[in-house]
């Protein structure tokens, strides 16, 4: 028998033990007057006179840590994030309370009737007159001084890792008030929060690989969404002219510190604008963000510092002359001539060769966000041309450390040109390119009622959380990331065991 396994089977008793003394093992509802944030909030600048007379209060929360020391004892509560010592002397509590603090491990989560005061070291302890049960851990905690060290484990077992690490709590706080932050500012710009479906018979929006479903009943392969642009698109058809969603996306790709299969978007559409409007909304939605989840527009991000207090504007070829890493800088004439591109880069066209070479030489060397604007026509099938420029659209994407995390453009609005495209994706699709779009002929049909002039953007919620918390990975502002599947460890037969 494992360490584990034993240390399990003692717990196990330990219940039987709490039980006999007239406790629930696992509790029910405690009625308590303070969450421990609030007690700290509130008493944590009084000193001991200012908590007479007698501050009583009722909490409750996970046990961090215990010091028994015979006739009396210590130990702290953590709850909300934060952690409160509470006292207990025999000669304080019922009898049976007290026996219950001689049972109770790390980790259990108990209720503390009491008063408030300072002890001699000067920590604000609750001075327990009651003690009530919640609830067992069976499992040992993580040691309180380093957490959970494994990365695999903190992924799989997230729960674990908001226990003992408050920084992983700190970041997914921080998420919340990004998404808040957005939501707040679109909708005092007028814009409508929209859904759209999830399950779509077609997927389109985007260049990605979907994941195939079936609905039985309907006996109707069902795609998961890769984007909710097309149906966005179509409710600015039906004379919504500003909305937006905060979606889950779902693409069948590989995983990375920078790709989740599963990840969330805003996504946003508004009408009688143009990508041009889009780049001031933007720099004007990212520095509020940045304040309203830290504080200040400039945020340190490994090692170094990220200012979105104002984004730079840059072209693709621009960024290719800026970043060039050859011998010597190539001219604007010559990131214009098709051979050129085509010389430095195997991609069948000039446009493809022009991205290729932006995303080899410039973006991993985007630190500062930065935006990147004006895309060939072969890589944007729904972006509008550039009117001096047919061969490019209207479209920027915002990068930052290297990484996309935008991407908008000014909406392809004309039907004929539109089917065109997918025409040219369908075309792409039979020789082979699985990520193409295809042809939808009821989007199409919408557009064919007319479509205002309209401009719209993709902002990549989990990469801009990345930035605005200093994580690495991807998966460290997901609260639980696709991972592959582990062995059976056995839990369940323990269980069953102490059932019999």
């Amino acid at each position: 028998m494992s360490l584990e396994q034993e240390l399990f089977r003692q717990r196990l008793d330990r219940i039987r033990q709490i039980e006999a003394l007239g406790y629930r093992a696992y509790g029910r509802r405690f009625e308590f007057t303070h969450t421990i944030p609030q007690v700290n909030a509130t008493y944590d600048s009084k000193g001991a006179a200012e908590l007479e007379p007698r501050v009583q209060v009722r909490v409750c929360g996970r046990l961090q840590t215990i010091r028994r020391m015979g006739k009396a004892g210590f130990a702290h509560l953590e709850g909300g994030g934060e952690r409160l010592q509470i006292y207990v002397r025999q000669d304080g509590v019922p009898e049976r309370d007290f026996r219950l603090f001689q049972l109770v491990d790390i980790g259990d989560m108990v209720g503390a009737e009491g008063y408030l005061f300072r002890t001699r070291t000067g920590e604000l302890t609750v001075h327990v007159e009651r003690l009530e049960f919640l609830a067992k851990t069976l499992l040992s905690m993580p040691e309180k001084w380093h957490g959970l060290e494994d990365v695999e484990t903190r992924y799989r077992q997230r729960y674990l890792d908001l226990i003992a690490t408050p920084e992983v709590r700190r970041v997914f706080q921080t998420r919340s008030r990004v998404i808040a932050s957005l939501r707040r500012q679109l909708e005092a710009r007028g814009f409508l929060e929209v859904e759209t479906p999830m399950m779509q018979p077609l997927y389109g929006g985007a260049t990605a690989r979907p994941f195939l479903t079936h609905h039985n009943t309907l006996d109707l392969d069902l795609y998961l969404r890769i984007a909710p642009e097309l149906y966005l698109k179509r409710l600015v058809v039906g004379g919504l002219e500003r909305v937006y969603e905060i979606n889950r996306n779902f693409r069948n790709e590989g995983i990375s510190s920078q790709h989740n299969p599963e990840f969330t978007m805003l996504e946003f559409y508004q009408a009688y604008t143009d990508y041009r409007g889009l780049m001031d909304l933007s720099e004007e939605l990212l520095r509020q963000v940045a304040i309203d989840a830290t504080g200040s527009a400039e945020v340190p991000y490994q090692g170094q510092r990220l200012d979105f207090g104002r984004l730079r504007r840059l072209t693709m070829r621009e960024a290719v002359i800026e970043f060039w890493d050859g011998p010597q800088r190539p001219t604007l004439e010559q990131v214009k001539d098709p051979e050129w591109l085509k010389w430095h880069s195997n991609k069948a066209t000039a446009g493809e060769a022009l991205v290729d070479l932006f995303e080899r030489v410039a973006e991993p060397q985007l630190l500062q966000p930065t935006l990147i604007c004006d895309f060939p026509v072969e890589t944007s099938p729904l972006s509008k041309n550039k009117p001096e420029e047919p061969d490019f659209v209207e479209r920027f994407e915002i990068i930052a450390a290297g990484m996309e995390i935008a991407n908008a453009y000014t909406e392809l609005n004309d039907p004929a040109e539109q089917r065109r495209r997918f025409d040219q994706q369908v075309a792409l699709r039979q020789q082979g390119d699985e990520e193409a779009h295809q042809m939808d002929e009821d989007f199409l049909r919408a557009l064919c009622y007319g479509m205002p002039p309209t401009a719209g953007e993709g902002i990549g919620i989990d990469r801009l959380v990345m930035l605005l918390t200093d994580s690495r990975s991807i998966r460290d502002v997901i609260l639980f990331p696709l991972l592959r599947p582990e062995g059976s460890i056995g839990l369940a037969d323990l269980l069953r065991a102490a059932d019999q």
